[in-house]
């Protein structure tokens, strides 16, 4: 599965800047009226601007082809302060908040009912009084068990702190057999290390001893909070070994290709691979019974084991310690939560505070019962209407890649036969599920929050080692309803578009057709395309990882993919810190893809007739400017280095950019040679 957007989480008068999301509350609060209600005057007025564009927001002192991003959303990024609580703002956070206040008053309603599992979830986190009261008492009995063990029980350990969700040296999960897509495997990546990537300890720069720094203390003070002696010294041998593992995990580029990380073995032949580790006891503890298992970095696994066999067990333990209070720390005492957050909150992303507790307790309630709190959300916030809009919305755009396939001057015939029956054979998922999660066998108790965590990754556990020998699930979703986001599902074929996302800035039913296109239009576009991208197109019509290229058609698409690496690795983000093309690669390739689908189905759209000019702008400068608005965002500097390293998304500007490899794009704002943009036609980047 890729992701498309992973952006983060009520809505703040001071943050919205020159873009009035007081009128996206009020499109909220028109869509959940009932279909009697009488028609005002002003229904037919976009929830945004005159035609859905925010105009007050463009800096038109930019020339568009010195910086398409300044030149549409200057004057939003100036005047639009980030909240103390958040890494970055843009159109995805300000529709995350709304989304967050519209679950409260749902979780609001229903935790005065205590037949409702949901409000008894959302009570135990706001009732912090019991919280504090139970202090580390809770977690206490496993933390003893981590200070007992020894080497040979180890494994075992480590199978229970899998099923209770505390991460450690390597993680897991129930997926498709990618080569084999109609039947589930177990899937066991590298891990081990506590901050995000291999790169923060082994990549030497100013910035990453700053982190290193700040990394150190937090072990120290987490060890601190669990009450363990000689803290510094144990915190310093601990961040040692974590450099150890570091080294020896596989990097971004190498994990995220699907053809290097499937590795098929048994049990045995993981065991003979990598020794040092009882690989026999940690896999049949976590219940996987089936002998043969996915191994996605096997080099690193060899390291890690031997790492293990060597290292003290004392060290062991205290990083155990550490990612059990980091693991559980949100539903631990605040001194705990305030630690966990002052590293991976503030040091790493630059977020001055924490969410109010009330946020968090939404965010707590949906992320382990999101299914069962969606039901009520797309009662009452997703209309019918906006579901059969995205259906016409999705075959356009649809109609329009299989016509773009069909003339593609570089791929041979018999591949675009293949092509055009992979497409054919896409599920779209809109809105919410068919079927919902049944959470019957979850216990939930009002008084409880860290029993609620446990439980609650267990039964996520339990869930997932028991799709092993099962049918496909074609019915499940990867997100909730209430998620601002959409993925692209290789093995599955499908592309899903939760609930939350179908609002505007990116769809508004009232809003011209240029601005749809541009904005959902082109999201819709990226996600069917990554089923296409760098990594997508090793899946054929059924979702089975296979070669179904010729070889030609593979020299032209990589040749076209070096192209856009060799553009998105000139762009330095930060001074000294520039993109990774090959890294972003994927997520480029569905952009670009995405936009240049997107304004196809647009143009088809006007059956041949030219849109007519609004506000002095072409139906053509408009769609960019839709697909430019919906990537306003403002970070800090600190979220913004973090996800040049971690992060598959080019940042904001640059997806804007992206533009400058259209022709239309040139057309509709007259961009000549000389524009810092300016690309000359045959250095345009043209894949699909």
């Amino acid at each position: 599965m890729r992701s498309s957007h992973n952006f983060s989480r009520l809505m703040s008068a001071a943050a919205l800047g020159a873009l009035a999301f007081a009128a996206v509350a009020a499109t909220a609060k028109e869509q959940a009226a009932p279909a009697s209600a009488p028609a005002a005057e002003t229904a037919a007025k976009p929830a945004i601007g005159d035609f859905g564009f925010d105009a007050s927001g463009m800096d038109k002192n930019v020339q568009p082809g010195d910086d398409f991003y300044a030149f549409a959303n200057g004057n939003w990024a100036r005047n639009t302060p980030i909240p103390e609580d958040k890494s970055n703002y843009g159109m995805f956070t300000a529709l995350a908040d709304l989304s967050q206040t519209r679950t409260r008053e749902i979780l609001d309603v229903a935790k005065g009912d205590p037949k409702s599992m949901i409000g008894r979830a959302y009570a135990s986190y706001l009732d912090s009084a019991t919280v504090e009261a139970k202090g580390l008492a809770p977690i206490q009995p496993w933390l003893n068990r981590i200070r007992a063990v020894d080497k040979p029980g180890l494994a075992k350990l480590l199978s229970e702190a899998d099923r209770s969700g505390i991460p450690h040296f390597f993680g897991g999960y129930v997926g498709q057999d990618d080569k084999n897509p109609e039947v589930y495997i177990y899937t066991i990546f590298q891990g081990g290390i506590g901050m995000p990537d291999r790169d923060f300890y082994v990549k030497d720069n100013e910035r990453n001893a700053k982190l290193q720094a700040a990394y150190l203390r937090h072990l120290e003070n987490v060890l601190t909070l669990a009450g363990e002696k000689d803290a510094a010294p144990r915190a310093k041998a601990l961040y040692d070994f974590e450099k150890q593992i570091a080294t020896v995990h596989w990097d971004k580029n190498d994990s995220g290709d699907a053809t290097k990380v499937y590795n098929k073995m048994t049990v045995a032949e993981l065991a003979k691979a990598a020794p040092g580790f009882d690989w026999q006891t940690f896999i049949r503890g976590i219940g996987v019974n089936e002998d043969s298992l996915l191994v996605s970095q096997p080099s690193a696994f060899a390291g890690e084991a031997k790492l293990l066999a060597a290292a003290p067990i004392e060290v062991i333990r205290d990083a155990l310690i550490v990612r059990s209070l980091d693991g559980f720390s949100d539903v631990l005492p605040d001194a705990v939560a305030q630690e966990s957050f002052s590293f991976f909150g503030t040091a790493l992303s630059g977020t001055p505070q924490m969410q109010e507790r009330w946020k968090r307790a939404v965010d707590f309630t949906t992320a382990n019962m999101g299914e069962a709190v969606g039901q009520d959300y797309v009662a009452k916030y997703f209309p019918p209407e906006t579901k059969a809009a995205m259906d016409v919305l999705v075959k356009n755009v649809l109609t329009a890649l299989d016509t773009r396939i069909g003339n593609l001057a570089w791929m041979q015939p018999e591949t675009k036969v293949k092509a055009k029956k992979k497409l054919g054979n896409f599920t779209t998922k809109i809105g919410y599920p068919d079927r919902w999660k049944n959470y019957a066998k979850l216990e939930i108790k009002a008084d409880d929050l860290f029993g609620n965590q446990l439980r609650s990754n267990q039964f996520a556990h339990d869930d997932n080692i028991a799709r092993l020998g099962g049918p496909i699930r074609r019915w499940e979703w990867g997100m909730t309803p209430m998620e601002v986001n959409a993925y692209a599902n290789f093995g599955m074929n499908e592309i899903v578009f939760p609930a939350a996302i179908l609002q505007p800035p990116f769809f508004d039913p009232r809003a011209d057709a240029a601005i749809n296109y541009g904005g959902i239009g082109a999201v819709i576009g990226h996600e069917i395309s990554h089923h296409f991208d760098d990594q997508g197109a090793k899946y054929d019509e059924t979702g089975k990882l296979a070669d179904w290229w010729t070889p030609a058609d593979v020299a032209a698409f990589e040749a076209a993919g070096k192209a856009l690496v060799a553009q998105y690795d000139a762009y330095e983000v930060l001074p000294g810190e520039k993109l990774d093309g090959t890294f972003t690669l994927g997520e480029n390739i569905g952009d670009l893809a995405g936009l240049t689908i997107a304004y196809d189905a647009y143009r088809k759209s006007l059956g041949g007739k030219e849109a007519p000019v609004i506000d002095g702008l072409s139906g053509d400068q408009r769609f960019f400017l839709g697909w430019a608005q919906v990537w306003r965002r403002n970070y800090r500097e600190q979220n913004l280095s973090q996800r040049i390293t971690t992060d598959p998304h080019s940042p904001s500007t640059q997806r804007t950019w992206v533009s400058r490899n259209l022709d239309p794009w040139y057309k509709a704002y007259r961009i000549e040679e000389g524009r810092k943009l300016y690309l000359a036609p045959g250095n345009r980047v043209r894949i699909w």
